[in-house]
C-alpha cells in the first residue's frame, strides 16, 4: 500500500514489479483490497494556492453545550462548509478541531465572523494559523 500512498496512478504492471509480484496476482490482492474497503478511493491532490486556498488555518473549538442533538446540529453545520477541509472531534479540551483552507486573512475572517461564531453551543474559538507545513498528505 505504501506504493499506491505515494502515487495512486501506478499502473499495475509498474506496481507488480515494485511489490515484487506478476501482475495477475497483483491486480487480484489490489481487487481484494478495494472490495474488502481497506483501499477507499483514489484521489488528486491538489496545490491549494491553485485553487485559491492559500491559508491553511487549525481551529480549535470549544463548546458549552454538549448534549446530544446540539453536537450533532453543530457537527452538521460544520460539515456543511465549504472551508472545512477536516473536522474532528476531540476526547476532551477542545471539543473540536477543524482545518479551515480559505484564499487569505480577510477570507478567514469572513468565515468565523459570519458562519463560526452564529453557530449555537460555541464557547471559544482559537486560530492557529499554519506558518509551514513541513508534512502532510493533503
Amino acid at each position: 500500500m505504501f506504493h499506491l500512498r505515494q502515487d495512486g496512478r501506478l499502473s499495475n504492471v509498474e506496481l507488480a514489479k515494485r511489490v515484487g509480484l506478476t501482475p495477475p496476482p497483483c491486480l487480484r490482492r489490489l481487487k481484494r483490497l478495494e472490495d474488502e474497503g481497506v483501499i477507499t478511493g483514489y484521489r488528486a491532490v491538489v496545490d491549494p494556492e491553485a485553487e485559491g486556498r492559500g491559508l491553511d488555518v487549525l481551529v480549535d473549538i470549544e463548546v458549552y453545550s454538549t448534549d446530544k442533538d446540539s453536537i450533532l446540529s453543530l457537527e452538521e453545520a460544520l460539515a456543511s462548509y465549504d472551508e472545512v477541509v477536516e473536522c474532528r472531534r476531540m476526547f476532551g479540551r477542545p471539543e473540536y478541531v477543524l482545518r479551515v483552507a480559505v484564499e487569505d486573512h480577510a477570507a478567514y475572517e469572513a468565515f468565523v465572523i459570519n458562519k463560526l461564531t452564529g453557530l449555537p453551543g460555541i464557547l471559544r474559538v482559537e486560530s492557529n494559523l499554519t506558518m509551514k507545513k513541513v508534512k502532510g498528505d493533503i
